[in-house]
């Protein structure tokens, strides 16, 4: 519509002039040659001012504001084109003590959190607020409590800075991740399409075809539990704080990841399970601990190493099942798990044995953050698909990310 105007708008004094020299010769009149001396000054100012805004617009790079709330963690960013300016998170501590997160009361932190992260991440990168383009917001899958508070966040200040919304889809901004780049002068390589991506989170374990930017394909989920999840519940089990991953992560370094067999779920296709590998852990720690009640302490660093072991044992067969059928050499590593050493090490080991080019993203970008969501965004602003007011939220999605 806007593109409409200003191409009708140039032509408006010719149409005023022939209405104004004809009536002129109608009536014989000078009155309306002076109304046409004063207005067309006007008009040809008028327009000229909108053809440089318009110009303006064209010129000025592409900044995304990024929100994240979809679960802990509440994150703001901010990128210009595809570079990351700032990217603020904010974790909340209250749910260690729980075992878990504990949905309302994450919703009530993100309700604290969100203005004071926004406004820290828009200071960062040194912009001001009518810089933005667009805001980039996580609409799923997540906790529902927590993404009505980034929503109505996003919603109510794309409305007050009159710019558009991009909803994201929180899975997709994990995979997009790799195309970040922190340095403008110096870019890093991102995966060329088709390229594969194992997706593991505490929620999630994943395969994805990904075919474009805004184009992925589940072909591979988990069927029950994910690993992120077997990480925190066996953790648990030991007497490790939440979140366990990072505990087992460290502990596994100094054990002997032979020392204990684990079941190893055999499932159809290119999915997962992992319920069966935490009941099996379940089981073992049980029955040796009734005949050695210091057993975990004793044999923490094995059993950790172990469990570790057998989870990326797990994901790396599926995963190479893929992409021997599928016949694709460009392999990547997403989510909240791809910061666990063993997974990153068996993913460049791989890479040498199959020839495959593998991208694993740095730390900074494997956990839940805004820059990511900031990414997504950025691609759908190219591509105009905006959201709009009356998108809510959703818990859940299907095979084909959007």
């Amino acid at each position: 519509m806007v593109k409409k105007t200003i191409n009708t708008i140039p032509v408006i004094p010719n149409i005023l002039n022939n209405f104004l020299i004809s009536k002129n010769k109608f009536h014989k009149n000078t009155y309306f040659l002076q109304i046409k001396a004063l207005i067309l000054p006007f008009i040809t100012i008028f327009v000229s001012n909108r053809l440089q805004n318009e110009r303006n617009k064209m010129s000025k790079p592409t900044i995304i504001l990024g929100i994240e709330s979809s679960c802990d963690d509440t994150s703001a960013a901010v990128i210009k084109e595809d570079v990351i300016l700032s990217n603020v998170i904010a974790s909340q501590k209250v749910h260690e003590k729980y075992g878990g997160v504990v949905p309302e009361l994450a919703s009530r932190a993100h309700q604290q959190n969100i203005i004071p992260v926004v406004d820290q991440a828009i200071k960062e990168a040194n912009i001001k607020q009518e810089e933005i383009s667009a805001i980039a917001y996580t609409r799923g899958p997540g906790l529902l409590g927590s993404l009505l508070v980034g929503t109505s966040f996003a919603k109510g200040f794309s409305q007050a800075l009159d710019i558009p919304l991009l909803d994201i889809n929180h899975l997709q901004g994990h995979i997009l991740a790799h195309f970040i780049q922190q340095d403008e002068t110096k870019k890093t390589a991102t995966p060329q399409f088709p390229f594969l991506c194992l997706l593991v989170s505490g929620g999630n374990s994943l395969i994805i075809l990904v075919k474009d930017y805004l184009e992925m394909e589940v072909i591979g989920q988990t069927i029950d539990d994910a690993a992120g999840e077997a990480f925190d519940k066996c953790a648990k089990v030991m007497g490790l704080p939440y979140p366990g991953g990072p505990h087992i992560d460290k502990l596994a370094k100094k054990g002997d990841s032979t020392k204990f067999k684990l079941s190893k779920p055999q499932v159809d296709n290119y999915n997962y399970s992992f319920s069966g590998l935490k009941t099996s852990f379940l089981y073992l720690v049980r029955d040796e601990v009734k005949k050695n009640p210091n057993f975990i302490e004793e044999n923490k660093a094995d059993l950790c190493a172990s469990l570790q072991q057998t989870v990326v044992d797990i994901l790396m067969k599926k995963l190479i099942k893929v992409a021997k059928e599928l016949k694709i050499k460009e392999v990547a590593l997403a989510g909240g798990v791809s910061a666990n050493s063993a997974l990153r090490q068996a993913f460049l080991d791989l890479s040498k044995k199959y020839g495959w080019k593998t991208y694993i993203p740095p730390f900074s970008f494997t956990t839940d953050n805004a820059a990511m969501i900031a990414i997504t965004g950025y691609y759908k602003y190219l591509n105009k698909e905006f959201s709009p007011l009356t998108d809510t939220p959703y818990s859940r999605v299907n095979n084909v990310l959007k």
